[in-house]
């Protein structure tokens, strides 16, 4: 079902007063799970940007069903689709460790753009 996962644990700077994660740091983690699943497929950001080409997010939904806490331990899972010409749809969950708890249910749409235009992603879509 997805297509690529990593593994994170929570620093305890990422943790807001109430003691959980603060909502803004989850996008931290689904972008930076959308790094590692493109350069495993061989795309290198400095290398892409330095040709004018430029993944950018246009659209972030998130649904925040349960909260992480400092020390946990938690997966990221990512599963890609194309929508249309242009649009790349990054389907994003986060599961807590051991017990696989569903904690994130996120889906970043992306937009590739060379020197400031869109163009096909297909180049990234194996």
């Amino acid at each position: 079902m997805y297509d690529f996962e990593t593994e994170f644990e929570v620093r305890d700077y990422e943790c807001d007063i109430q003691g959980i994660v603060n909502n803004s740091v989850y996008q931290n983690y689904l972008e930076h799970t959308r790094h590692k699943f493109l350069t495993s497929l061989g795309h290198d950001f400095a290398k892409l940007s330095k040709q004018g080409i430029n993944p950018v997010v246009y659209k972030v939904i998130i649904e925040y069903k349960k909260p992480l806490k400092s020390g946990d331990k938690f997966i990221c899972r990512l599963k890609m689709q194309k929508e249309g010409n242009l649009k790349l749809i990054f389907k994003q969950d986060i599961y807590r460790k051991p017990d696989e708890m569903l904690m994130v249910k996120g889906e970043v749409t992306a937009v590739v753009l060379k020197n400031g235009r869109p163009v096909k992603p297909d180049f990234l879509v194996s």
